[in-house]
């Protein structure tokens, strides 16, 4: 993968702002593949890209690890957020509506259980621990795309 990016996130408010950031680059067909260690940070990252994406800071936003996937309507496109978690393996995906959600923007929790269904061109986000507390957003792909990103402010309203 190409064009490999840090991004320091010292809290957890520059994480949502990553979040918000990232949703301003996203049109349907896009997907974000969200990696890291349990309590990395992806469902904040999660919630803040749906909230910003959906126009509303204080819309509920359940993690589907249960549902496995839980769909949004923002803009005319419906977002997708996949929790991979509990999924068996890829074969699953087709049950769950995978190939229409990918018309849209998917955004996945633990991508490495898509197998060989893990998009093309896909933004992909290691989340990982900085050992002072805070974490390191590590993106890559989306090339050409990493470069108009900045590093997110702190202290914007979740």
């Amino acid at each position: 993968m190409t064009g490999m990016r840090d991004i320091p996130l010292p809290d957890e408010q520059a994480t949502a702002a990553l979040g918000r950031m990232l949703a301003a680059h996203l049109h349907a067909g896009d997907a974000v593949l969200l990696e890291g260690d349990l309590g990395a940070g992806k469902t904040t990252l999660a919630r803040a890209l749906l909230r910003a994406l959906c126009g509303e800071a204080t819309m509920e936003v359940p993690s589907p690890s249960y549902t496995l996937v839980q769909v949004y309507e923002a803009a005319g496109t419906e977002i997708s957020h996949f929790d991979l978690w509990r999924l068996d393996g890829p074969d699953a995906l087709h049950e769950l509506g995978w190939d229409d959600a990918c018309e849209g923007v998917v955004l996945v929790e633990w991508p490495d259980r898509l197998g060989a269904l893990k998009p093309d061109g896909a933004l992909h986000i290691h989340l990982l621990h900085d050992g002072a507390g805070g974490r390191i957003a590590r993106l890559g792909g989306w090339d050409g795309r990493l470069a108009s990103l900045e590093a997110p402010r702190t202290g914007e309203a979740s």
